[in-house]
């Protein structure tokens, strides 16, 4: 889930097709209420996240859209005390409608 308290506040403008996309929490919670943690989350291929910030050619995808992109996309950059990654449109897997 997104936290909330942790909100972006930078100068980052991507440019072109490139977005910001806050991660959302790799923790997740199993049927039965056990929290798994990140590091067992190794074997998973794909992330969620909500874009902050979009380039000048976004092609559909707008700031608060929650999207699936591939783990290793795009490039981690941290930005006050906070990680982030910058990837190209082209990149996302989809938009989630939740």
């Amino acid at each position: 889930m997104l936290e909330e308290s942790k909100n972006i506040d930078s100068t980052l403008e991507p440019l072109d097709e490139y977005l910001v996309i806050q991660p959302v929490s790799d923790e997740t919670e199993t049927r039965a209420g056990l929290i798994l943690p990140a590091s067992a989350l190794a074997t998973i291929a794909v992330r969620t996240g909500i874009v902050t910030a979009v380039g000048s050619e976004p092609n559909g995808i707008e700031v608060g859209d929650k999207v699936l992109y591939p783990f290793e996309a795009g490039y981690d950059v941290r930005l006050g005390g906070i990680e982030v990654k910058v990837l190209k449109r082209g990149e996302l897997i989809g938009r989630i409608h939740d």
